[in-house]
């Protein structure tokens, strides 16, 4: 059988962490001729060039450079384009990770166009349909027809949605395979010493979710909630773009320059950033994926939303939810750093070997096709 014409989908910064180590265990299985598609969601060069040259993976075949906009003015431009690949490429598969615009909109197109579609981290839910990422995840799941997951309640949400079993594989988390691969690098970059911080004796703190930036007064309660922790440790806070803009907007960069311990950086590079995280004390986050890694590294974090769509991160890992409250913001981060935080464990299958497993999934359903490699039904 001829090879599987296989095309990858990143457009944001957490999918590349997890299409790297898939690309590299399907090029190792030598099965499929594979393509790499950049939609653009993330144009700025810090949040997403470096990030191929960190992660050792193969310049893009595409560039799309949609670029920002609206939810659905970005979701119809990746779909625009991402037709047009798929009308030249021919692929018998697409894959796509996580559940940004660019994983919706390549997931529609693969639909409409009776092109199989693989969903990588698939079956994670919040159950807050306020935030774009759940819906996102949510029709992603029901366009697919392979659906890797990360962890045993994701299969359980899947079967509650009424998914087939026989779509379902339980892989492991990739994005744990990039940590292990790229830890000593990571390590060995000195971010801690360039930023002026002693190894586990600071906080990293991210923040980019419209529901956290975009309301002057959360943002507010969230500095409030910062400044008696900058008292205790130094507190890095590498700014997403957008939340630059809405500080800015808010007035509130006055406020950041009053609170000596809250240290302001450009955000960084994969290995700069896991460096930094790997060293710290402890994580403040609204992120998702920094919820999973500081399980697999053993640091507590606190996850400032009011609901998580990886809960093993809380019920086997270092994850606690503490929602956007000021008071217990604070409350929790000093509990931390006094000794406190959650320990956890690794949950199982986050081993380092999840895109090995996803790889021989990839490759068990090419030679099951028909002889032709056409489509089949879902």
């Amino acid at each position: 059988m001829r090879p599987l014409r296989l095309v990858h989908v990143v457009g944001a910064r957490p999918n590349f962490m997890k299409i790297a180590p898939v690309m590299r265990a399907v090029a190792a299985a030598g099965f499929a001729a594979q393509r790499l598609v950049h939609t653009g969601q993330h144009y700025d060069v810090s949040m997403s060039d470096v990030f191929f040259s960190d992660l050792g993976m193969p310049v893009p075949d595409v560039h799309l450079g949609v670029g920002s906009g609206s939810h659905a003015e970005q979701t119809a431009r990746v779909m625009i384009g991402f037709e047009k690949v798929c009308l030249a490429e021919a692929p018998d598969l697409v894959v796509v990770a996580g559940d940004v615009n660019s994983t919706l909109a390549c997931a529609i197109d693969c639909a409409k166009l009776w092109i199989p579609c693989a969903h990588v981290e698939a079956g994670l839910r919040s159950f807050d349909l306020r935030m774009p990422e759940e819906v996102n995840r949510i029709v992603t799941d029901r366009l697919c027809e392979l659906l890797f997951t990360p962890s045993p309640d994701a299969d359980e949400n899947l079967r509650r949605e009424g998914t087939d079993p026989a779509r379902v594989f339980r892989v492991g988390n990739v994005m744990i395979d990039t940590l292990l691969a790229h830890l000593p690098r990571a390590r060995a970059c000195g971010a801690p010493a360039r930023l002026g911080v002693e190894p586990n004796g600071y906080a990293v703190l991210t923040l980019h979710r419209p529901s956290n930036v975009d309301d002057p007064a959360i943002l507010r309660g969230l500095l409030d909630a910062l400044e008696p922790i900058q008292a205790r440790v130094p507190v890095v806070f590498p700014v997403h773009p957008r939340t630059r803009a809405r500080l800015e907007e808010a007035g509130l960069l006055a406020r950041i320059g009053a609170l000596p311990g809250l240290r302001l950086c450009e955000p960084l590079g994969y290995l700069e950033f896991l460096g930094l995280t790997s060293q710290a004390r402890l994580v403040l986050t609204d992120s998702g994926g920094l919820q999973e890694e500081s399980t697999a590294l053993g640091i507590p974090c606190l996850t400032l939303r009011e609901s998580t769509e990886r809960p093993i991160t809380v019920t086997e890992g270092t994850n606690t939810v503490v929602g956007t409250d000021p008071a217990r913001v604070a409350a929790e981060a000093l509990r931390a750093l006094a000794g406190a935080g959650k320990a956890g464990r690794t949950p199982a299958l986050w081993d380092g070997r999840a895109s090995e497993r996803i790889a021989g999934v990839l490759q068990a359903w090419w030679s099951a096709r028909a002889p032709d490699g056409g489509p089949r039904p879902r």
